[in-house]
């Protein structure tokens, strides 16, 4: 553990992420939600997602995020529903979505729900993971509120980080779980080497010039992301391509505005209009009772029966450094860097709620 380190228990961790979302007006069930699936985010070690968004959200109430909104379905179907977020943090109608996908899923097989109006909803695989619990196949799609990622052979970004996750059960091994950006990274990831005092790795981000960028705070201030895979000739060209995949799913379908555009509709200051989307399918409208899973566990076993080249790192499938993660950060508490913490006693000082890390 570095020395500018600090282990935070997990609930007083989440009790610090309430104390803020109710300073700031949000009602106690939704301030709950929100916590967990914050903490849910950290626990996995997605440090980009989690108690580090909380600084950028205070800068983001009253302007872009609604902290009382009335989060209602205004489309729906057996197999679908359309969910208006009212401008929200996107985590509650992101739970929403999903519990009302599983549900439709379980009835009948498959359902997709959609969000509109929504803001930043933390880390994709936190939602999928909700439909590989309920022993269904998950995956979730969202637009971004940032325009970060440059284009193959552009200069100027474009498009968001677009993640997407695929989550399926499995038998005796965790679920199969796959949370990835468009870009190599979450831009976020870039303000958490910021927070450690990292260089990024070569290959993240993009100067103007269009050389690569090392330095963290300067590549999260500019927010020149690569596409994923980078140049044309390394497959970027694919990366950006399956950014406006996930940008049809969540943005086009859902009816949100494409963020370049709004932008330069509405300015930058006007609420993001995000849209997710999350598709849900019961294994058994193809499968007997418990074959999917079972074929899961065969795969599974086989991957990690296969041969290291690093003996102490041995073969995984997505999910797994995530889920072994969470396990150690329960029984340890969850890593804070020091800068980051005095960015959250500075939020708290400015809402006006208690702070509790310490």
């Amino acid at each position: 553990m570095a020395d500018d380190m600090t282990l935070i228990p997990a609930d007083r961790w989440r009790l610090q992420c309430v104390e803020i979302l109710t300073a700031w007006g949000m009602g106690a069930e939704h301030a709950a939600i929100t916590a967990d699936v914050l903490l849910e985010t950290d626990l996995r070690g997605i440090e980009s997602h989690g108690l580090s968004m909380l600084p950028i959200y205070n800068d983001m109430r009253g302007k872009k995020i609604n902290m009382r909104p009335d989060i209602r379905v205004v489309r729906e179907t057996p197999v679908s529903a359309l969910i208006d977020a009212d401008n929200s943090i996107g985590h509650v109608p992101s739970k929403m979505a999903m519990d009302m996908a599983i549900a439709k899923a379980k009835a009948v097989g498959i359902a997709v729900v959609c969000v509109r109006r929504s803001a930043h909803f933390g880390a994709t695989g936190c939602y999928s993971d909700m439909a590989a619990r309920a022993g269904l196949i998950g995956m979730v799609t969202t637009s971004a509120r940032g325009i970060t990622m440059v284009p193959t052979n552009g200069t100027v970004p474009v498009f968001g980080t677009n993640p997407i996750s695929i989550a399926a059960p499995a038998g005796r091994n965790p679920a199969f779980n796959l949370d990835m950006a468009t870009t190599p990274v979450a831009v976020n990831k870039l303000k958490v080497y910021w927070l450690k005092g990292k260089q990024i790795p070569e290959g993240w981000a993009y100067k103007e010039d269009g050389t690569s960028e090392r330095d963290a705070e300067r590549a999260f201030r500019t927010k020149r992301m690569a596409p994923l895979g980078g140049s044309r000739e390394s497959g970027g060209h694919k990366g950006y391509g399956l950014a406006m995949a996930v940008n049809i799913l969540s943005q086009v379908l859902s009816g949100t505005t494409f963020q370049p555009l709004r932008v330069k509709r509405e300015g930058a200051d006007t609420p993001d209009n995000i849209g997710h989307f999350f598709l849900v399918i019961d294994p058994k409208l193809f499968r007997d009772e418990g074959e999917f899973e079972s074929d899961m566990d065969e795969i599974i076993d086989f991957l990690h029966g296969q041969t290291p080249a690093d003996p102490s790192q041995p073969v995984l499938v997505p999910g797994d450094p995530e889920y072994a993660e969470k396990d150690k950060r329960l029984r340890e508490g969850i890593p804070i860097p020091a800068m980051l913490l005095d960015q959250i006693r500075e939020t708290c000082r400015q809402s006006n709620a208690a702070y509790v890390l310490t």
